[in-house]
């Protein structure tokens, strides 16, 4: 059983899209289990990972357990000082992500970063501003959709044209916290970790500017609470949102830390994009009741077909092949500039303007 999403690291099928040393990376900041699922996906397209860096010692060695070749260094300069990285990948705590992004551009490098990219509007200018000085890259890791088969899949479909113009996007985020004793004190502070809807929401308004093809969107409503715990009152448990983009498509989400101990995975991430012409539903990570295990299960139902893929490894995560190949060629075929400020942009928005829902008890 997945205990929690903080360590989701797909293990995917090696492609390189480089020679051997031609793509040379390193990381800094331990902070998110997500700096895994970065790294291997980098390294299965042809990236070679070369040096880490955290203060921690004792994350400095599970990484370098997982990654056996990387060598640790005293600190963070020496990876920013080193002409052979073209690349930093870093899951610093979120509040703290655009920092390190400043810096790593200001050396010269490319930037990676987890989910969210940042947490208020003050830092995403910053990092707009570092981008035109340096021409540098400020890309982020929106696994939902970037390293998952079924999403991937989903928008092979809709490039396709197997549901027409896209007018609706649904998206449902669940999460699991597991033991709150091994999450970091940060996931329960409110402007470190930037709220439920800078945070996970990222991932749900990401997904809804891709299928649907926006460039902006605006918040037609939000709203966040706290439901269940507590002992963390600056831990939102609970958050959704609806947006509407500049083509006019809707977008609602909801996104939760409520995910049930007994589900084989550390949330029911689901999607329902619906078409002129017909609608896709995936079923990203498990499919209960249906004695389909395991995750990558996509529904299409259109003019000329209703049908059932089950797409777990057989369509890989092409995002880190093309993210390589647009540092080396100064191109913009994995992800736009813009698009990953964008959704940055529209995830802070929907925070500051959610409604505080308050906990109704009847016991």
């Amino acid at each position: 059983m997945a205990v929690s999403g903080m360590n989701y690291a797909p293990e995917g099928k090696p492609n390189p899209v480089v020679k051997k040393g031609e793509f040379v990376f390193s990381a800094i900041a331990l902070d998110h289990g997500h700096i895994y699922g970065m790294c291997k996906g980098l390294i299965e397209a042809g990236g070679v990972l070369k040096s880490v860096y955290d203060p921690d010692p004792k994350k400095v060695n599970e990484f370098t357990t997982q990654f056996p070749g990387v060598k640790p260094v005293r600190n963070e300069a020496e990876i920013l000082s080193d002409p052979e990285v073209r690349l930093v990948a870093g899951a610093a705590v979120t509040s703290e992500r655009c920092a390190l992004g400043l810096r790593v551009m200001s050396a010269g490098k490319d930037y990676f970063t987890d989910k969210a990219p940042l947490t208020t509007l003050e830092q995403l200018e910053a990092a707009k501003a570092k981008v035109k000085e340096t021409g540098r890259k400020y890309m982020v890791y929106y696994s939902e959709r970037l390293h998952v088969e079924s999403a991937v899949f989903a928008g092979q479909l809709i490039e396709r044209g197997a549901i027409g113009r896209v007018i609706q996007v649904l998206g449902l985020g669940p999460h699991r916290i597991g033991d709150p004793a091994q999450r970091p004190a940060w996931f329960y502070q409110r402007a470190r970790y930037g709220g439920i809807l800078c945070d996970i929401g990222s991932h749900q308004i990401e997904q809804f500017l891709f299928y649907a093809g926006c460039k902006d969107a605006r918040v037609v409503y939000a709203a966040a609470a706290n439901y269940n715990n507590p002992r963390f009152p600056e831990l939102e448990d609970f958050g959704e949102a609806n947006l509407v983009g500049d083509n006019g498509a809707a977008h609602y989400f909801r996104v939760d830390w409520f995910t049930p101990a007994a589900l084989d995975a550390w949330g029911d991430g689901r999607s329902f994009i619906l078409g002129t012409k017909g609608y896709i539903e995936q079923r990203k990570y498990t499919n209960i009741g249906s004695g389909k295990p395991g995750g990558g299960h996509v529904y299409l139902v259109n003019d000329k077909e209703d049908a059932y893929y089950h797409v777990e490894g057989r369509v890989g995560y092409p995002y880190f092949g093309q993210l390589i190949l647009d540092c080396l060629n100064r191109t913009e075929n994995a992800m736009t500039q813009e698009h990953a400020f964008k959704a940055a942009e529209l995830c802070v928005k929907a925070q500051m303007r959610a409604d505080k829902l308050k906990e109704e008890r009847t016991d």
